[in-house]
């Protein structure tokens, strides 16, 4: 049964200027492991969803976010964990990305996101992607 308050969660949609979407893999032992993602985490009591929305990419890979504007918010039942996806396209950001939790990553055509295997609340945010 789910918990009675959903984890909200700050997710980042990332692309580099050929258009490749950036995405990383769960690690295996985490909810919804061994599927690929695309990067953030969860909000803080005490931030702002762009706070936190920096903060994850800052930890996760590796950059400095300039700018980024709301895409989609996604509420999502799993059964077990309810979940609330908070999605944000990043526009600008400083640095060069890189995986810093130790999971595999890459870059990827919107076209083929479809290919890989994501959580289920993830599938929104691909068919606005490839649209």
């Amino acid at each position: 049964m789910a918990s009675s308050d959903p984890v909200h969660v700050a997710v980042g949609v990332i692309e580099n200027a050929d258009g490749d979407i950036f995405i990383s893999k769960r690690h295996k032992d985490l909810h919804q492991g061994d599927k690929w993602e695309f990067p953030g985490g969860k909000v803080e009591a005490d931030e702002t969803v762009y706070d936190a929305l920096v903060r994850e990419l800052r930890e996760e890979c590796n950059i400095v976010v300039q700018s980024a504007s709301p895409l989609t918010v996604i509420h999502h039942n799993y059964g077990d964990k309810r979940v609330v996806l908070d999605v944000w396209r990043v526009i600008s950001f400083e640095g060069s990305i890189a995986q810093r939790e130790g999971q595999e990553w890459r870059w990827v055509p919107a076209y083929a996101l479809q290919a890989y295997q994501f959580p289920k609340a993830n599938e929104a945010i691909i068919e606005l992607l490839v649209e």
